[in-house]
């Protein structure tokens, strides 16, 4: 049996991919000089955020992290701010920050307005899901560092995984495709799926999939109709690890889903949320995926 610590943490893991999700779709970034900040206090907001500044070497500067931050496990030993959604201006500032290193898309609004007016410097990383998205946070963290000789050596090794990962999905022809449903959760007999503009959309993609469901942005309910038609032949489901949580039998009893390709032959596979963090690690997570929809 899974303990309760083990159970909680691979529900922050799946928080952090939620949390990328939650924004319905991916804005770009304003764009923005960024300039070195006072690193002796750092505040890191986004999974992806925290693991570039440890990448970089400077782990030891982090004075405090989001709840979405759980990767390398010595993050986990950190102060909490709350989640990167929700956070209040008096709790990220009452550890006496040096500069705050935000993913894009944290909030409130409120929150970020009474952050964005404090004395301490504020800096917003890119969002995005795609390869060159990774190496656009790891060059801005590397700047607000004044780290950007480490950030390039890092992202050129980033850069040189992540090829290397999707080279098989590269050659796939286009009729031999899987077409992939991703389901975040199942609310009122409804499937909550994700279109165009998500982390899950771009995952799919790096791994030479199809997004079944790309003709709308963001993360939303699908009729019975539109589940049938969109024919997935894999579905991947994310897994929160909580026995709460949508379960791939909570899936597969769905009248609609029974319908499809995945659900005939019962292909539905739990995913974790560090897949979708597009940070260093992203190229582990093509290569998973790229494996559960064709295989070693």
């Amino acid at each position: 049996m899974m303990s309760v610590s083990a159970i909680r943490r691979r529900a922050l893991v799946a928080l952090a991919a939620l949390s990328l999700m939650a924004g319905v779709v991916s804005v770009p970034a304003i764009a923005q000089e960024i300039k070195p900040v006072d690193t002796s206090r750092l505040v890191t907001v986004g999974g992806a955020v925290t693991e570039i500044v440890f990448a970089l070497g400077y782990g030891d500067k982090v004075a405090a992290r989001d709840i979405t931050s759980f990767y390398p496990d010595e993050v986990n030993k950190l102060p909490s701010v709350g989640y990167m959604r929700a956070l209040s201006a008096e709790g990220v500032l009452s550890v006496n920050p040096s500069a705050i290193l935000m993913i894009q898309g944290s909030g409130p609004k409120e929150t970020i307005d009474v952050l964005s007016k404090a004395s301490v410097p504020l800096v917003s990383i890119p969002e995005g899901y795609d390869r060159d998205a990774i190496l656009a946070k790891i060059k801005a963290v590397g700047a607000a560092l004044g780290a950007d000789a480490k950030a390039a050596e890092l992202s050129a090794k980033v850069a040189a995984d992540v090829d290397a990962a999707i080279a098989d999905a590269a050659k796939i022809e286009e009729g031999k495709r899987k077409r992939v449903l991703f389901v975040m959760t199942v609310q009122n007999g409804k499937i909550m799926a994700a279109g165009d503009r998500t982390a899950a959309h771009g995952i799919i993609a790096l791994a030479g999939g199809i997004n079944a469901v790309s003709d709308f942005n963001g993360y939303k309910p699908l009729n019975d109709e539109a589940v049938i038609n969109a024919k997935p032949d894999v579905i991947l489901l994310m897994d929160t690890g909580n026995p709460m949580g949508v379960s791939v039998d909570d899936v597969l009893a769905n009248p609609a889903i029974a319908l499809t390709p995945a659900g005939q032959t019962k292909t539905v596979v739990p995913l974790g949320g560090s897949a979708l963090l597009f940070g260093p690690r992203s190229a582990e997570a093509v290569r998973k995926v790229y494996t559960t929809l064709y295989g070693g």
